[in-house]
């Protein structure tokens, strides 16, 4: 059943403004009513209220697609609304919904999924999200939707859906190459390595299907059937995925940007046969491809990722909260002193709850490293490390001096640690017999594993209190030019690879500064990775010739995903063009990092972009530094490109 078939004039309505999740949901039920698809309206709201309560339909990247199968409806239907303001949809990457869709599907037979799977699938194409987004009126929607069906499903006839539909069944029941793809945060690399392959697949006439494991589960999960019928499996993944199911088949493992950057590449190793046979061993993942086999380097990158990808929300959440209470003293006039941030009700409060957010940060960090080395069995033992590492060894120390505190660093450690010290017991205690061996992850690992960590973390915390220390007394002691080097340095790497292991080495570097008071480093960061976007949206603006027609419709939405701190929204100009894209990015965001260093511009959030720019300490020499590096950046891009033909 094709989407365009099911779309009407009059179902679909572009540029509203709607305030909440609520006026969206009865919006999008009137337009179904006005089209005659239901029986009864206010039961087919009980249907979408109902499933809303299960969770939230928003997937993320600002989608949101609500549904109910109910005897209310006379016609399968579905209706569309385009928000250019976006809605709080309650979405799992907390971004508000510009593009909201509603499935009404009747209870007999599985519409409403055959809608959502293809819609989504559709979805994952970011082009086409922002094409959707900017158009003016119904007719420029649908015809959008209409155009992107027919390139993805060339096969099928919209006027006869049935056979159509029956016939690309029999099409896909054989996909030659499948593929996963996962990033350790956000959606945006695992959709956009998804997208990558079955493109680049469909140009070489392969059938590919790829299984996303994004922040809101696993998409298009891959079947046993569909795994036994394939040539081999592309796994193109930054965090851990299900291996177990591919044991036995030629499997090509490698990082989600290769999955981006190099999709032929990819695929030609599976049709060329250089892909060893994977074997599972348990918790073992056994490295395969000449691109993707992994170096100690790359396999600690993933774990510390890991650790990362669930640090961030308590860091994020903790950090504006505390940022937010010393701004309410601010506008109170309290006096800066020790008690800062708690004078006034309001901001003690936020103060207090962001705290105990904040505190989390070491102990998940530590705990999610762990569990990535050792699966669950690791996660107690890495998040006992992480608090000592947060508190400090405390009844160690008889002598009545403060605890040394490992911070950060010691988190680190612990996590690693703490993984490693649970495969370590899984090996000693291999020996006993099968009834008892239930009792290691419940008993005999917590046990041991917190004794072996408490006596680990006892032993380093003083020597390595002494390195956090003093890179905390460096940072804090650092002349201005020193100041201003760091600020390019870090600020320059967020550009580098937009969310790879720069961009997160230098992310990881600012988050751990804000413990110990860093505000400035941070604050250089988060600039960092604002102006890239930016920079190609003002250069798509100013220097149309330069770019493709495509390029210019896609420019504008980087305005928005700058600011809102997305860096990734610059990836598709960097990987169309990346020797004049990246030096222009890397330059802006140097500049930007360097001046926000210089005029003192610091930062208690590590995230949330122009929305958290009330709480930065001298945000307009926090403007003045962002305007800078993206003129910058735009200047350079412009100069640097080529004119376009088209």
């Amino acid at each position: 059943m094709r989407i365009s078939d099911l779309l009407k004039n009059t179902s679909v309505k572009t540029g509203m403004e709607i305030g909440s999740k609520e006026d969206a949901i009865e919006f999008l039920i009137d337009l179904h009513s006005q089209n005659g698809n239901l029986k009864d309206r206010e039961e087919f709201k009980k249907g979408i209220t109902a499933r809303e309560e299960l969770g939230t339909t928003a997937i993320g990247e600002g989608i949101a697609i609500p549904h109910a199968k109910s005897e209310a409806v006379k016609a399968p239907g579905l209706t569309a609304v385009t928000v250019p303001a976006g809605v709080d949809y309650d979405a799992p990457d907390g971004k508000p919904s510009n593009l909201i869709f509603m499935i009404a599907a009747p209870t007999e037979g599985d519409v409403h999924l055959e809608v959502l799977s293809r819609l989504m699938t559709l979805l994952m194409d970011t082009d086409l999200r922002c094409e959707l987004i900017n158009a003016s009126d119904a007719d420029e929607f649908i015809a959008a939707i209409d155009r992107a069906e027919q390139e993805r499903y060339p096969e099928e006839d919209s006027k006869d859906d049935v056979a159509a539909g029956e016939e690309s069944e029999k099409k896909s029941d054989k996909y030659r190459i499948l593929a996963v793809t996962a990033c350790p945060t956000g959606i945006a690399h695992t959709y956009m390595a998804a997208e990558a392959l079955e493109k680049k697949a469909r140009e070489m006439g392969i059938t590919l299907k790829a299984e996303t494991n994004g922040s809101s589960g696993a998409k298009n999960v891959l079947t046993p059937e569909e795994i036994e019928a394939a040539d081999g499996i592309i796994v193109a993944a930054d965090k851990n995925v299900e291996m177990v199911r591919f044991d036995g088949k030629k499997v090509c493992k490698t990082n989600v940007s290769a999955g981006i950057n190099r999709p032929e590449e990819l695929i030609n190793i599976i049709l060329e046969g250089k892909a060893p046979v994977y074997h599972y061993e348990g918790q073992k993942t056994t490295d395969t491809d000449s691109i993707g086999n992994e170096s100690i380097g790359r396999k600690i990158y993933k774990h510390l990722m890991n650790g990362v990808s669930y640090m961030l929300p308590f860091v994020i959440g903790g950090g504006i909260m505390i940022a937010l209470a010393f701004l309410i003293d601010t506008i109170a006039g309290a006096p800066r002193d020790g008690n800062f941030g708690t004078y006034t009700q309001a901001a003690a409060f936020f103060k207090t709850v962001g705290g105990v957010a904040f505190s989390f940060m070491m102990p998940v960090l530590a705990g999610y490293i762990s569990r990535s080395i050792a699966d669950r069995p690791g996660m107690a033992v890495g998040f006992v490390g992480g608090y000592i590492a947060t508190i400090g060894s405390t009844f160690s120390n008889v002598s009545g001096e403060p605890a040394a505190v490992s911070g950060f660093i010691g988190a680190l450690i612990a996590g690693f640690v703490g993984g490693f010290i649970v495969l370590l017991l899984k090996k000693i205690f291999a020996f006993l017999p099968e009834t008892i061996e239930n009792m290691m992850p419940v008993l005999i690992i917590p046990l041991f594993g917190t004794i072996l960590m408490g006596a680990f973390m006892c032993a380093i915390n003083p020597a390595v209190g002494v390195v956090n220390t003093a890179i905390s007394d460096g940072l804090n002691s650092m002349g201005s030019t020193s100041q201003i080097l760091l600020g390019c340095l870090l600020a320059g790497m967020m550009a580098v690879d937009m969310g790879g292991p720069f961009n997160k080495a230098a992310y990881v570097f600012g988050t751990a500064a804000l413990a110990s008071e860093g505000f400035n480093v941070m604050a250089a960061v988060m600039i960092g990775g604002m102006v890239p976007p930016i920079a190609i949206a003002l250069a798509t603006t100013l220097f149309k010739n330069k770019f493709t027609e495509e390029e210019r419709k896609a420019g504008p939405v980087n305005y928005i995903m700058g600011l809102c701190f997305i860096t990734e929204g610059a990836i598709p100009f960097a990987a169309s063009d990346p020797l004049r894209v990246l030096p222009s990015c890397i330059a802006g965001s140097a500049v930007a990092g360097g001046i926000s260093m210089a005029m003192n511009c610091t930062l208690r959030a590590p995230h949330g972009g122009i929305f958290v720019f009330p709480v930065v300490g001298n945000v307009g020499g926090y403007l003045l530094a962002l305007a800078a590096g993206v003129v910058v950046g735009a200047v350079l891009l412009g100069i640097l490109k080529k004119k376009k033909n088209d």
